[in-house]
Formats: structure tokens, sequence, C-alpha cells
């Protein structure tokens, strides 16, 4: 009986059948006025009734006609373009029409995905498509459906394949991959990074002194021996590697949205990109974020498993939309980061007020620490400043747009006035403006 159920379950009547009975139905009518027509009427229904009884026996005589499967990358990209690729092969013999439904996980808002492709006899197909995500964490995928004709097209069968599967989320690691050839290539400099410093020169200079036996001479500095008039080499120490903490914020400023992903999104992948080249630098890379509470940290470290201790931390950040409370970073920071490091914290002030607010806690950061406070343009407010004012209303509009603009542009100035580096980006510019200020950073030997 069950069995019976689920073969019932899996017939669908094609529109074709329905045009066609349709037709049946008007023969039907018609010949109420002209009885003549009574029996083209009955041919015509007996004809609809054994062409779709032959078209179930074409569809059905196979246990398993139409085979297929979904696959499905184990990790997704955030806010990158992930390829799902499916797969159909067709044995039966004849050419198949196959109208593909796939349940995509509710996350996408995705209602009216469907694709069609005809299938000649023993012909397997792939069909791919592209999902961008926007968010991370854990997500369900549910049954694809492929709902199978044949050249008749009146009944179709309806096949399930890739029951129920999971897969995550993660931050950006095609972004990740994207920065790690483009460093074996040298090729940085193409997307603004002025400063590489190459993999070699472990070496910083200390001081010059003058010769003595057993120094090498590649090290002797000529300008100073030609004004002491003896020989002056120069001295290096081994460069010292710095720990290098990311620090977001997931308080509810950075949930303002941008090209789909949230500002807090552009800050982990940023993150996991740096923490990359940071490691690459041979300097100690570590993060975590921070609300209400300090939550997901991971302690700078250079092992070989740090970056994916990184990378589960980055996957758990949920922003609280609470405001985020300095005072609690200020006193973790002092109690857990003992050592001089460089802190790149991402967060976002709109206005001076919301920096005032702040601005003692940054301040006693900055004493201990190399501070950089990373925060977004509102680009929003770009559109609206450079647009063609229309009537009063747009102008009013126009000059509070630049009202706030020019605020951020005073929060820079304040920030550099009490020793306090910044980077004003957009979105979009993040992880390239940041790599630029820690080579320059590094480069100038400020930490």
């Amino acid at each position: 009986m069950k069995g019976l159920r689920t073969l019932i379950s899996s017939i669908y009547l094609h529109p074709r059948f329905y045009y066609a009975g349709m037709a049946v139905v008007f023969t039907f009518a018609a010949s109420f006025f002209l009885p003549l027509l009574f029996d083209v009427a009955r041919l015509l229904c007996l004809a609809l009734l054994t062409l779709t009884a032959i078209d179930l026996i074409l569809l059905y005589r196979l246990h398993q006609g139409l085979t297929g499967k979904r696959d499905i990358p184990e990790k997704l990209s955030n806010g990158d373009e992930n390829e799902i690729v499916i797969q159909l092969k067709n044995s039966y013999n004849f050419n198949v029409r196959a109208d593909i439904t796939d349940e995509i996980p509710e996350e996408f808002q995705i209602r009216d995905f469907g694709v069609s492709r005809t299938l000649k006899p023993g012909e397997t197909t792939m069909v791919s498509y592209f999902l961008r995500p926007a968010f991370r964490g854990a997500i369900r995928w549910g049954t694809l459906h492929v709902l199978a004709s044949s050249p008749l097209c009146l009944v179709q069968r309806k096949y399930a394949f890739g029951l129920e599967a999971v897969s995550a989320v993660y931050p950006s690691f095609v972004q990740l991959r994207k920065y790690e050839l483009m460093a074996f290539s040298h090729k940085l400099f193409k997307h603004g990074i002025k400063k590489i410093r190459r993999i070699g020169h472990t070496m910083e200079f200390e001081k010059i002194k003058d010769y003595v036996p057993g120094d090498d001479f590649r090290t002797v500095n000529w300008k100073a021996t030609a004004k002491t008039g003896k020989l002056m080499v120069n001295q290096y120490q081994d460069e010292r590697s710095q720990p290098v903490y990311c620090i977001v914020d997931r308080g509810r400023v950075m949930k303002m949205p941008f090209n789909g992903l949230s500002l807090l999104d552009y800050a982990i992948n940023a993150s996991l990109v740096i923490c990359d080249m940071v490691l690459r630098k041979q300097d100690y890379a570590g993060f975590f974020s921070f609300s209400r509470k300090v939550e997901n940290r991971v302690f700078a470290d250079r092992r070989g498993t740090q970056m994916q201790k990184i990378i589960e931390a980055l996957y758990n950040v949920k922003t609280d939309f609470f405001e985020s409370h300095y005072g609690r970073l200020y006193a973790d920071i002092r109690q857990n980061i003992p050592q001089r490091s460089l802190l790149l914290l991402f967060t976002n002030f709109e206005t001076m007020d919301g920096l005032n607010r702040q601005l003692p806690y940054l301040k006693a950061i900055s004493r201990s620490h190399l501070l950089i406070v990373v925060f977004f343009v509102n680009t929003e407010l770009d559109q609206l400043i450079n647009s063609t004012a229309q009537d009063v209303r747009d102008v009013y509009d126009k000059v509070v747009a630049e009202k706030f603009a020019f605020e951020k542009k005073l929060i820079v100035s304040e920030l550099k006035k009490y020793g306090i580096q910044s980077i004003l980006t957009r979105p979009e510019n993040l992880t390239i403006d940041t790599i630029n200020k820690y080579l320059e950073v590094k480069s100038r030997g400020m930490i």
C-alpha cells in the first residue's frame, strides 16, 4: 500500500494533458449543437486516455530512468559567488525533458528557481548555478526535485535526489586565496598595495659601528667611512615578530548593509585576509570580537593551526544589536595583552558625539599599544551628495548629508590629535586599505 501511494504521488499531469482535455471537453460541448461531433469527441477522449497510458508505461517501465545528484561545497564563501552543480543522467532510450527544481536554503530567499534541460538517451548533463551568501553559519538544503517527461509530454514522473544536506557559510576564503596568489606573484601593487616586504629580508638596521675583524664586508657603510676616515660598518639585528590583533566590533553600528553584506561581514572577511598576511610576514596573529563583552578570542600566535583557529572564531561572530562597551574592551586588553601590540579595531562612527563617548577608552588603549581605528565611509551619503537637487527638500537633504560626511573627516582629525591612527575607507576597499596600513606600519618600524 505504501509503495502504491509513493507511485501515485510521483505522477504529475503535464500542462499539455490539460490543454488536450480542454479540447475534448469543448468538442463534447459543441456536440450538443452538432450531434455529428459526439463520435469525434469520444474518439478524442479515447485517444487521450490511450496516449496517457502509453506515456505512463514509457516513464515507469524502468525503476530508475533518471539518476541525479547535487554537488554542494562543504564550505561556502561569504560574499562570493559559490557554484552549485547538479548532475543528471538519462537511462531511458528516448529523449527526456527534465524540469529541475532545487530547494535552496531559506536564507537565500530564492523561491522561483527552476531550470529545464532535454537529455538524449544515455546522456549525462551538468547544470550549474551560483549563490552569493550574505551571512555566516550553517544552512540546510532541501530536496532536489526533477520532473521527467517523455516526447508525448502528457505525464511527468517526479524524481527526488539529494535529500536534506547541511553546509556552512564561512568568512570569505575565496578572497583569502585571491590575496595569497597575488602575494606569491608579487602583483599586489596593481590593487593599490605599494609597500611590499620581500621574503628573505629578516634583518633591520640598528646602528653604525667601527669595523672589527670578522665583520661582513658587505655591510661596510662607505659614506660613514669617508667622513670618519676609518672603516665603518652597519650593524643589523634580527627582525622581531610582533603580535597583531584584529578586533571586530559586533555591536549594532556594524549591522549597516552595503551591497547585501553588513559592515560586520566586511570586517570579518578583511580580518581573515589580514591574519593570513600577518602570519606570512612571520608576525603573531590574533583575533577577538566585542560588544557587551569580549568573545571569540584567539590569542596571538603563529603555529600551524593558528589560521584554522581564527577561521572558526570568525565563523561564530554574530551581532547582538547592542551598543558596544568600550570600557570592557579596554579592561580586557589591559588584562590579557601585556605586550605592546598592533591593534586593528574594526568599528564605525557616524558622528562626533559617537566618537566622544568612546574616546577616553581609545586614548587609554593607545598609550600601551599601537591602535588603528578602522571605520567606514557612508556610501549612501556619497550618492545623495553627488545627486542633482530637484527641489528645496533635496537641497536640505544634500546639506545634511554633507554635514555627516564632513563629520567623518573630523573624526579622523580628532583621532590623529591624540596620536591614534585611523583608516576611513569604503567597504569594498576595506581589505586593500588595511593591508596597506599594516605594511606601512611594519616598514616604518612603528611596533
